[in-house]
């Protein structure tokens, strides 16, 4: 059994074949989804495909993209999604200082009103940082205690011990597999098993040998199986553990 605790399903990628997606992964043995809002638009579509599919639960929030957008409306509204059921946690929500495309400081605000809003609603966290990484741990330190998985995690060694030191997860992507990516490697070697979720970002970052290809859930199996190499563990040891942290973080049953 595998959980794919991060993608996109409600993306317009999926538009012509999303049930078959999700059925390749399931037969696969991937056994949940976790379907991650980036938008309010993309938040509800998120909540509506875990209603209609057993398998999917939905993770509802404003990317750090989006945070120039993000008022006090937009704020009530997220709330109004995050008490719907199968909604599992807040975000993705974070600090992208990479790209820029909201304003610094509107990307903190909206941080800091999604963390606040997770709190409020005893929901963990699913974190975006890119090239933020001191910004979004004063942010997140002022807010413990503070349930968090960081996903897509690029960081260096430092960050990935503040993140363990305040107990957050840390997610890991097929980026893993490039070969340019040994730093990310590196990164999981050093990453508790007790601590490690996996994820596809799907549609996003297909592994080596599919890239310029959609992503899906499916490769998650091909995840785990490099993860457990790196980790110096059985595939089985590796996707059990990862799988009863995410049913944990998530409160699957």
């Amino acid at each position: 059994m595998l959980i794919d605790t991060h993608c996109h399903l409600d993306f317009p990628a999926f538009d012509s074949d999303r049930d078959l997606v999700i059925q390749r992964a399931i037969n696969a043995g991937i056994s949940y989804f976790i379907n991650i809002g980036a938008t309010l638009e993309s938040s509800i579509a998120s909540c509506e495909l875990a209603q209609s599919n057993p398998a999917v639960y939905a993770s509802v929030g404003v990317h750090p993209h989006d945070a120039d957008g993000f008022d006090s409306r937009a704020g009530d509204k997220l709330k109004e999604l995050a008490k719907r059921n199968k909604v599992t946690a807040i975000g993705e929500t974070g600090l992208d200082y990479y790209r820029n495309l909201s304003s610094q400081e509107n990307q903190k605000q909206a941080f800091t009103r999604q963390i606040k809003l997770a709190k409020e609603l005893n929901l963990p966290l699913v974190i975006h940082c890119r090239q933020a990484e001191k910004e979004a741990m004063q942010i997140l330190k002022a807010a413990m205690p503070v349930q968090a998985v960081v996903h897509c995690f690029s960081g260096d060694e430092n960050f990935l011990k503040s993140c363990l030191d305040c107990g957050f997860f840390i997610s890991y992507t097929c980026n893993i597999t490039y070969k340019k990516a040994q730093n990310l490697r590196d990164m999981l070697k050093l990453t508790p098993l007790d601590k490690l979720m996996l994820e596809t970002d799907a549609p996003y970052l297909s592994p080596e040998g599919f890239r310029g290809k959609r992503n899906e859930p499916l490769q998650i199996k091909l995840l785990a199986e490099v993860a457990s190499r790196i980790k110096g563990v059985s595939f089985g040891e590796l996707a059990d553990k990862t799988t009863q942290n995410a049913k944990g973080f998530f409160g699957l049953k």
